[in-house]
């Protein structure tokens, strides 16, 4: 009877000791969501910059081809009007 008690509260403890592990466990792993949570959010954010800065980049290269351009001033006014359009639209895509 005496190790049959014994037994039992070494499976109680062995099972307290358990739970206590787990329960550090699963804290850590809501930590760990959470970083990587806010890393997804960063991620996603400097993609879009980067998308930002490429359209960017684009548009000068447009731009520094138009003023080297011997086109007449005409063609020159509308192809700089349409990439401001252009523009517009993809920060009217970016803002939403």
């Amino acid at each position: 009877m005496h190790d049959a008690l014994q037994t039992l509260k070494s499976i109680e403890k062995s099972s307290a000791l358990l739970m206590e592990r787990y329960d550090a466990l699963k804290e850590s792993h809501k930590v760990l969501q959470q970083e990587l949570n806010l890393t997804k959010s960063k991620l996603i954010a400097q993609e879009q910059e980067l998308e930002e800065c490429q359209n960017k980049f684009q548009s000068l290269k447009h731009a520094n081809t138009l003023l080297g351009s011997d086109n007449d001033k005409r063609d020159t006014k509308l192809k700089i009007n349409t990439l401001i359009r252009e523009i517009d639209t993809c920060i009217a895509q970016l803002s939403q």
